[in-house]
């Protein structure tokens, strides 16, 4: 018995050293880079902010363009920097490839809101709460912000309600425009259904909506969606409707 685990991690021993050589000779530390490859790996053709030839082109400007360059002097950590500099991106990891390229693989910044301001600006609000610009590639499919939004309320309060609908499925789907009013009340404009929903304040957002997913299903799905031009749901468990 013995005998035979010897063997064993001898023949497993014997095969790791088998893997090794061909694997780290498979990635060459000297010799010429073949060319520079950008990959976005959580994007698709349709939907994706970064223009993977507006990196390359943004790389070789700064100088920093790897192909034909020495591999062994090609600062990796550089490019990371200088792509990291777009906007639109939030991580890259650039590498040499098995066949002699240098590639960068990038993730992009995923946005839950888009904010038109009442002063003309116009922006993303990412998953992470950060302010990010719009893409002249792609327009992410999302409820707009309009109305009076400081970007300090657009980043905090707002972007934790955005966060919340992203999140939920219905709300998601329903949720079409936010108007944010100069005494930042919500009202909401739906996508099914001809009326407009009155918010409030984002204090204790989620009963109220509770309320309203509730009366849609027990109300709305009896009467009609297009009966009521206002739902108000400001008032303390009560949802107050406004005939047309």
């Amino acid at each position: 018995m013995k005998k035979a685990l010897v063997i064993i991690g001898i023949c497993m021993l014997a095969g790791y050293l088998i893997f090794s050589v061909f694997y780290f000779q498979g990635k060459p530390k000297d010799g010429v880079c073949s060319k520079f490859e950008v990959e976005v790996k959580n994007g698709t053709d349709d939907e994706q902010f970064v223009e993977t030839e507006d990196i390359a082109q943004y790389v070789k400007e700064k100088g920093l363009d790897p192909t034909g360059k020495q591999i062994k002097d090609i600062n990796t950590n550089a490019i990371e920097e200088a792509i990291l500099t777009n906007q639109l991106v939030k991580k890259a990891d650039v590498f040499v490839t098995n066949n002699g390229a240098i590639k960068a693989s990038i993730e992009e910044r995923k946005p839950v809101l888009r904010v038109m301001s009442g002063t003309g600006e116009n922006y993303y609000i990412d998953n992470e709460g950060r302010k990010m610009p719009l893409s002249r590639r792609f327009t992410a499919y999302l409820p707009i912000a309009t109305g009076a939004i400081k970007e300090d309320f657009a980043k905090t309060d707002l972007y934790k309600f955005a966060l919340f609908l992203h999140n939920d499925k219905f709300w998601n789907a329903q949720i079409e425009q936010i108007v944010v009013l100069p005494n930042q009340d919500i009202k909401l404009i739906p996508r099914v259904g001809d009326h407009q929903i009155i918010l409030g304040n984002l204090y204790g957002y989620k009963e109220r909506l509770d309320k309203l997913l509730a009366f849609y299903e027990n109300g709305l799905n009896e009467t009609g969606w297009n009966k009521y031009s206002v739902i108000n749901l400001k008032f303390d468990k009560q949802v107050v409707c406004t005939k047309r």
